[in-house]
């Protein structure tokens, strides 16, 4: 399963940054990663330098192999959060897509 993380111009992309995004994200979907080719990251801040509450956002495509992808977004006022919440919605979106596949 290969994860592609992008960043907005409002978010620095460190390394550091991408490194503990991407252990995030493999140890959330590892149990999808024999039905899921890709995982694209968006991050990004919505209010550049002003804060505010759920500015930051995060959406995550998965690319199933032989399907359409399929996504979700989450907004928090942290990107740790961001992605968290990113990470629950698709891992049910995931669930719910190949629970359906097995009853068809």
């Amino acid at each position: 399963m290969q994860i592609q993380i992008n960043t907005n111009n409002h978010v620095e992309g460190h390394e550091r940054m991408e490194t503990y995004f991407r252990e995030v994200i493999t140890n959330s979907l590892k149990r999808f990663e024999d039905k899921v080719t890709r995982i694209e990251v968006h991050v990004g801040d919505e209010n550049s330098h002003k804060s505010g509450d759920a500015d930051k956002k995060c959406t995550i495509e998965a690319r199933i192999a032989g399907m359409q992808p399929v996504a979700a977004t989450n907004h928090a006022n942290t990107l740790e959060k961001a992605i968290d919440g990113a990470l629950d919605k698709i891992k049910k979106l995931l669930d719910t897509t190949f629970d359906k596949m097995k009853t068809h």
